[in-house]
């Protein structure tokens, strides 16, 4: 309850979200657009490895690669199905008389898993971007609607504040190991989230590079790193800073709830603001279009992959990754709830963190390149 501490959660916040993640898929997603575009690559992970091991990345090597980076993308996304599973059940039981327990979660699974199956079928330019941009838009609604009900000074303090934070200390906070013996908070979250983020990397890297034919490099990489990581600094300051005013200020009971079930924070925090029970509908309808559109770009990711690299895959590989990653995410959460999601992710994490060191070389290497001395190869 200290001001200190409450510098502290919000500076890990920006750390964990902020730059760290969005940089792992600045590197593969550039990798894959630019082998892809400019050198006729297929648009599949084994591209990545072109400036190291040459024409070999169309045997079984590259056959290796994709294979790991696909069962990651399987993970990761199965990862973000079961806590959003876990964050919609909980919704639903605080806004209705639904229980929170796990069968509910596999129905949310198969909902979820059947419209973003729907979505990867009907293709990029259809189903997914119009799901993607109702998404940003509910997303940039709710965002205002708590910056202008809630504290609005607080909230630009704790930006403010945490930025200057976050940047001052972020060298050192990269390189920081927790020292002490009896303590599992490190892996729990910073070891977590890049797991997380670093199983994710295919799957967000390749999507980002699949519909960025055109940009510069310079452009890739300030859509790609800045924005989203200016975007998750104000979300974490408007939420966050709203819901530990409300604690801390105006002494609000948020603490209690969220310390019995996490997945109930956001429901806890919008009621403390007008229109509660239309905005936690809203929030509700957010956070299922989030994981629908991860879901379907997901599985669009795997398809791609699993075809050879080929953007427009068949719609019966659509159909099967939709449907696995479902199955994936309830057999994760039905063998060990949250420590098993966790644990696929960092598993995930491990052998495509090896692949994003050889792509950090790679891109330097064909950078120092003249482009007329690259082998093109025609997919």
């Amino acid at each position: 309850m200290s001001a200190g501490a409450v510098r502290e959660a919000i500076r890990f916040s920006f750390f964990h979200w902020a730059l760290h993640p969005w940089a792992v898929y600045v590197i593969f997603g550039l990798g894959i657009a630019l082998f892809h575009f400019r050198y006729k690559l297929p648009l599949a992970p084994r591209s990545l490895l072109y400036p190291v091991l040459g024409s070999r990345i169309h045997g079984w090597s590259g056959h290796v690669i994709d294979a790991f980076c696909t069962i990651g993308t399987l993970l990761g996304v199965a990862t973000s199905l079961g806590l959003g599973a876990m964050q919609i059940n909980a919704g639903l039981s605080r806004v209705t008389d639904i229980e929170f327990v796990t069968h509910v979660q596999i129905w949310i699974f198969v909902l979820i898993s059947l419209v973003a199956t729907i979505s990867t079928v009907t293709g990029v330019s259809r189903g997914i971007k119009i799901l993607s941009v109702i998404n940003a838009g509910v997303l940039l609604f709710l965002l205002f609607f708590v910056l202008l009900t809630g504290p609005t000074l607080y909230q630009v303090n704790v930006l403010l504040t945490g930025m200057g934070d976050y940047l001052q200390n972020i060298i050192g906070t990269s390189l920081w190991m927790d020292p002490r013996q009896d303590s599992d908070w490190q892996a729990n979250w910073t070891l977590f989230y890049w797991g997380w983020w670093i199983s994710w990397s295919p799957f967000v890297g390749i999507f980002i590079a699949r519909i960025s034919r055109g940009r510069t490099i310079r452009e890739f990489i300030s859509y790609v790193l800045i924005l989203p990581a200016l975007l998750n600094c104000l979300w974490f300051s408007v939420f966050g800073g709203t819901a530990l005013y409300v604690e801390r200020i105006e002494s609000g009971n948020i603490l209690g709830p969220v310390m019995d079930n996490v997945a109930i924070s956001l429901h806890v925090l919008l009621e403390h603001l007008p229109w509660t029970e239309a905005m936690q509908w809203m929030a509700l309808a957010l956070i299922v279009m989030f994981f629908i559109t991860s879901s379907d770009s997901g599985s669009f990711v795997d398809d791609m992959v699993t075809s050879g690299g080929n953007p427009n895959p068949p719609v019966a590989n659509r159909v099967f990754w939709g449907v696995s990653e479902g199955a994936a995410a309830a057999v994760l959460l039905l063998a060990g709830g949250l420590n098993a999601l966790q644990s696929a992710s960092i598993s995930a994490g491990l052998p495509q963190s090896l692949l994003l060191i050889a792509t950090c070389f790679g891109l330097v290497k064909t950078f120092r390149t003249k482009e007329e001395t690259v082998p093109k190869r025609k997919q």
